[in-house]
């Protein structure tokens, strides 16, 4: 007497876009081989796609076969067992070796003869035919909806898919939330334990779980271009066409806060030490501590050095920085980019006179950045066509493009501000000269700790090197450090209105 396997599958889809679920396939197989007194020895179930080959439960089956525990399988359809050419290959091979000597289906006819043998390759053949078509027609659809710009996925927090339209809209109740998540992400004072805390606050939670996100999902969500309006399919960036809930600006801020602050580590908080955590090595790129010292005489000196963790490359900043000089070369970093009462009058004054010139600077500027944005436009274009020719790997090709649209983006959003608010600049250049008036002002107060906090607003990349103190200052404060210098040189000892004309280029920066 020939033995059976039951086999039952269902792809792992939704229930009710199955043909038949496993529970209904069971009951008309038993009622199937009843009726025809077939003898099931085992019944095999499981919920995985059949495209491609890899499914434990099938394999098992296909394992006891061999061992010669049954010589049948009974089955819905043959695109139950076998959606691809491997699975369908080793059905046929069991058949021709005689492993296999009877497969019955309730749908379908087959005997081991050449004419059934055949018949049964044909139906594996349509059933991979169907699965490949498919997966074409749905491809195109994606692509079809990448051109006007919509996610074919599930929308990220914030959002929700929208079923009618089948777009992707802000979600009411959680879209500001986690806009304000982002923007207190983005001021750097929030690791992402932290975030991940204040998340959980305002109820943002796991869909499923209702705890808190985990962090990998807390930096995905930072990481995700999808909030400033554009998306990534399979490594791809897109523009689209859904509403942007923070500027590409906003964006590149949380992504230098990842950088800074985006693991989290435990402080211990000295009282005293004003610059621990203030700058880096210059030579191995490691944080600079500080460490405290008793004299004899009872006096506490702070000193700051390298930490020395680098496994990678010997460290030879062994020169330890007292924090008198430390402060010393902090002040006269400030005094650099800092504008007297005098010279601030002297360009408020400047400035009132530049709205002459403010119409025809603006077309310029706006003019300017229409011809940035059509130039990119044009590289992507070329950059497409060169993909498409196989001049580029698909890799180099993302990684260009992703660069090239970020860059696009950020323009876009200059020009679209600039359009907004017209010449805001003026406004900007004010509060810029009234805040280099301020840093003057911090030096005669000696607020040491204002100065410290004014020098990373406005600078980044502070290092300490040979007991030297470096940074790199943001535009437009480092074109006043520059002047700055240069009056110095010719010791005038002040920035004067006779470097005015170097320094005024600021406004462009300011726009």
């Amino acid at each position: 007497m020939i033995k059976y396997f039951i086999y039952c599958r269902k792809s792992s889809e939704d229930e009710e876009r199955q043909v038949l679920s496993i529970p209904a396939q069971l009951q008309e197989l038993r009622d199937f081989a009843k009726q025809n007194s077939l003898f099931v020895v085992k019944e095999y179930d499981e919920s995985k796609t059949a495209k491609e080959p890899g499914r434990e439960v099938f394999n098992e089956m296909l394992g006891e076969i061999e061992k010669g525990n049954a010589q049948g399988i009974l089955a819905w359809n043959p695109d139950r067992l076998a959606r691809n050419s491997i699975d369908g290959g080793k059905i046929i091979y069991f058949v021709d070796t005689l492993k296999i000597v009877a497969l019955k289906f309730p749908t379908f006819w087959f005997e081991a003869t050449p004419q059934g043998k055949f018949i049964l390759s044909v139906a594996f053949g349509q059933a991979k035919y169907y699965t490949d078509n498919l997966r074409e027609n749905i491809l195109r659809g994606i692509r079809q909806k990448i051109r006007r710009g919509e996610l074919s996925a599930k929308a990220p927090l914030g959002y929700f898919n929208e079923p009618r339209l089948r777009t992707i809209e802000p979600d009411k109740k959680t879209f500001n939330k986690v806009k304000e998540c982002l923007g207190a992400f983005a001021t750097g004072q929030f690791t992402l334990t932290a975030i991940q805390r204040k998340m959980f606050s305002l109820g943002l939670v796991g869909a499923r779980s209702g705890k808190p996100l985990v962090l990998a999902s807390v930096e995905h969500i930072l990481k995700n271009p999808f909030y400033y309006g554009h998306f990534q399919y399979r490594g791809e960036i897109h523009q689209g066409s859904h509403k942007p809930m923070i500027s590409k600006k906003l964006f590149d801020k949380i992504q230098e806060a990842l950088v800074a602050n985006g693991k989290p580590r435990k402080k211990r908080e000295e009282k005293g030490l004003l610059y621990k955590g203030f700058a880096v090595c210059g030579e191995c790129g490691y944080a600079i501590t500080a460490e405290k010292k008793i004299k004899k005489s009872g006096l506490v000196y702070h000193y700051y050095h390298c930490t020395f963790k680098s496994r990678t490359q010997k460290c030879s900043q062994t020169r330890f920085l007292r924090e008198e000089e430390l402060t010393r070369q902090v002040q006269d970093m400030v005094q650099k980019v800092s504008l007297s009462d005098e010279w601030r009058d002297a360009y408020l004054k400047k400035l009132e006179s530049e709205n002459a010139d403010v119409r025809y600077s603006s077309k310029l500027f706006v003019q300017n950045l229409k011809n940035d944005i059509s130039a990119i436009s044009a590289r992507l274009s070329r950059l497409t066509d060169a993909y498409l020719n196989e001049a580029l790997e698909l890799v180099e090709y993302q990684e260009r493009k992703n660069a090239l649209m970020a860059e696009k983006k950020t323009l876009e959003e200059k020009l679209s501000n600039f359009e907004r608010k017209g010449n805001h600049w003026l406004e900007l250049m004010r509060n810029w000269i009234l805040g280099a008036n301020q840093a003057g002002n911090l030096i005669k107060q000696e607020n040491l700790p204002g100065m410290k906090d004014f020098l990373v607003d406005i600078g980044s990349n502070r290092r300490v090197a040979e007991g030297m103190l470096l940074a790199d200052f943001k535009m437009p404060w480092r074109d006043l450090a520059e002047t700055s210098v240069r009056a110095r040189a010719r010791g005038a000892g002040e920035v004067s209105l006779s470097s005015n004309s170097e320094l005024w280029r600021v406004r462009d920066s300011n726009s």
